[in-house]
């Protein structure tokens, strides 16, 4: 089944073959921790092309076929993390990677941190090259993408690059020793995408974020400054400083420029906009001064759609329990409805298209489907399925997922997902609590790799999306402030307990599970809370709360948006603020009233190690229960398939001996 399926996605488009044409055996439990076995998939600007990276455990392959048939491309990626792909010309491809790195520490920078390398595919001919390499004044790494240009048989793509001075060569490592950055800020590149030339065409600033934003000839039309006091402004062109054509309020740095709106002479902005500051998406015109209008009439948004030949504004996938797929052209929607009337009773996104829509690639999503691409060719009537992120994982194998609504304690309404085990009464059942990272995030119905491999060993997996959850209103998202460790912790516990009044779960047996914010949860739940679960798992999580704020004002700058965001939370104006031990796991060791699993990526540059390891010694000093898991070469997010895999047997493992799911 794996050999088929596989084979089917990195061919890709020569099959109307559906995952169902295939009996599937029963998934062991390694199989939830695999990566996608498909990833990114791009129609060309013309739509005669698609890429995608292939997944097969640690090998990534970049793909690159044409829609009438054959292969154009297959490049082995190795154990390159990718990240992304666009297509920047009908024959360039850019493939964005990142790489941990343990930077010398005379830079005063974090000892791990994710930089992002870019490079480029000719997808004619499978030359590549990463951008800024062999040059020898800009450090191999790339800070934002901001537009491509063809000028005849010429090719640019815009690179944000940090300018360097001194003797040496960094193209091959990172190679701070010989170099030194006169600034923190990256340039603006413009790089040839055959020969790799980088010319620097703007300058950004040490007390400004600066973006920038190129149209199809080359030309900046916009540039946007977020300075230090938490104010977003777009301004129009490359230089001035006056009339802006947007300024936002945004001192947690909630704010972004998109791209380009529906019309090239247009910016998408995202950020706290309008009296009540909500999130929300505004397209202004440049040439103007009209205030911002809303594209999405109002929808909640999870991401927006471009064009992949224009560019431009197409639609938006909403942020609902029930995400939708949105299109800002009406006729385009009656369009992308028609097609996704094909496919009744699943979930169904646009994940890439031209601007007519008669081409498309969709992902479908449902009870009993763990994730299906599918290609729309719309002027032929023609719908094939093309790939499958699980391939081992299909019809029978997925649990049902739905959402539950219930009430904290202070009466906020609440809501989270519920993952039941198949083939159990929804009754009684052990449970395992698992709280989103973040902690502005959410979690939605559908999918999930980690409760899915704990539902199908018979546990019910509960997601709450506690106060403070992104995609909600504003008013839910402040309520969170101040209350981290406290009624942040509580509408956790809370839904558990409606849980139990329904039934479904048995209270006394539980386990409370999560990665990164999902981690501190986990830990606040057996020694900040008490009499609760059975016992906790922390993947790369945060125990002291008085380090996160140090280690983040050391990292990125006391004025940093990061900082008021992280202080926000807390509740507190500054540094070593008492109310914080009261609410760091690391300081109630001794408190612990449940066996500890603490696992972190030694490669971590979000979370610092630190956080699991000195736990995991006042653990030991207090004599309590615990057990620590190091996964090598693995950074915050498990971008890696073997130690994703081993930390979910791990988990699992843990779970399974503290709480028995019979």
């Amino acid at each position: 089944m794996k050999a088929l399926i596989l084979a089917a996605a990195l061919c890709a488009l020569g099959t109307s073959a559906t995952a169902a044409d295939t009996p599937a055996a029963k998934p062991v439990l390694p199989d939830y921790g695999k990566l996608p076995a498909v990833e990114n998939m791009r129609l060309s600007p013309s739509g005669d092309r698609v890429a995608f990276i292939g997944v097969d455990g640690e090998t990534r392959k970049v793909v690159v076929n044409r829609v009438a048939g054959g292969t154009l491309v297959a490049l082995r990626a190795g154990d390159s993390k990718v990240r992304d792909l666009k297509w920047l010309s009908e024959h360039d491809l850019m493939m964005e990677t990142s790489r941990s790195v343990h930077l010398d520490p005379s830079t005063r920078v974090a000892a791990n941190d994710e930089y992002t390398v870019s490079a480029i595919i000719d997808t004619d001919t499978g030359k590549n090259f990463p951008v800024f390499a062999g040059q020898p004044k800009i450090l191999a790494a790339t800070f934002g993408f901001y537009g491509a240009s063809n000028h005849g048989d010429k090719s640019y793509g815009y690179f944000g690059g940090l300018t360097l001075e001194g003797d040496g060569d960094t193209s091959t490592d990172f190679g701070w020793r010989q170099f030194a950055a006169s600034h923190n800020h990256p340039d603006l590149y413009r790089v040839d995408l055959e020969t790799g030339d980088a010319l620097k065409i703007a300058g950004g600033s040490d007390r400004h974020g600066t973006d920038w934003l190129v149209d199809p000839s080359g030309r900046i039309v916009a540039h946007a400054e977020y300075d230090r006091q938490g104010v977003w402004r777009l301004y129009r062109g490359v230089l001035g400083l006056v009339g802006a054509v947007a300024t936002v309020n945004s001192p947690t740095g909630d704010v972004d420029l998109m791209g380009f709106g529906q019309t090239p002479g247009t910016a998408l902005v995202f950020g706290p906009i309008g009296e009540d500051g909500e999130l929300a998406y505004r397209e202004y015109a440049l040439e103007t001064d009209a205030a911002g209008r809303d594209p999405f009439r109002g929808a909640l948004i999870k991401w927006p759609i471009y064009a992949a030949d224009t560019r431009l504004l197409l639609g938006a996938v909403t942020n609902e329990d029930d995400p939708r797929t949105v299109m800002v052209d009406p006729s385009l929607q009656a369009k992308f409805d028609k097609v996704a009337k094909a496919l009744a009773g699943e979930s169904v996104a646009l994940v890439s298209a031209n601007s007519t829509l008669d081409r498309m690639i969709l992902r479908a999503e449902g009870p009993v489907d763990s994730g299906t691409y599918y290609f729309v060719d719309y002027p032929s009537r023609k719908i094939e399925a093309i790939a499958w992120d699980y391939p081992t994982i299909l019809q029978g194998a997925v649990a049902e997922s739905r959402i539950v609504a219930y009430k904290a304690s202070d009466g906020l309404e609440m809501q989270g997902v519920l993952t039941l085990p198949s083939g159990r009464p929804a009754k009684s059942l052990p449970l395992v609590v698992m709280p989103h990272g973040g902690p502005e995030e959410r979690d939605y119905k559908g999918f999930n790799w980690w409760a899915q491999a704990f539902a199908s060993r018979g546990y019910a997996v509960f997601q709450p999306n506690f106060r403070g959850s992104a995609g909600f209103s504003r008013a839910f998202r402040e309520a969170g402030y101040g209350e981290l460790g406290r009624k942040m912790q509580t509408d956790i516990s809370d839904g558990v307990a409606e849980l139990a009044r329904e039934g479904i779960v048995d209270p006394k047996r539980a386990c409370i599970v999560g990665a990164s914010y999902g981690g501190y949860a986990a830990l606040a739940g057996v020694t900040v809370q008490h009499g609760l679960y059975r016992c906790a798992v922390s993947v790369g999580g945060i125990s002291d709360l008085n380090m996160l704020l140090a280690d983040t004002a050391d990292a990125a700058g006391e004025h940093s948006a990061d900082l008021r965001s992280l202080r926000k939370f807390l509740g507190v104006s500054g540094d070593g603020a008492r109310s914080l031990d009261a609410r760091s796991p690391r300081k109630l060791a001794s408190r612990a009233d449940a066996p500890i699993l603490l696992m972190f990526g030694e490669d971590d540059s979000v979370v610092p190690i630190n956080q699991s390891r000195d736990f995991g010694d006042a653990l030991r000093a207090a004599g309590k229960p615990y057990q620590m898991v190091q996964l090598r070469g693995e950074d915050h997010f498990l971008s890696r398939e073997a130690t994703r895999i081993r930390m979910l047997e791990a988990s699992v493992a843990f779970v399974e001996e503290n709480n028995p799911p019979s």
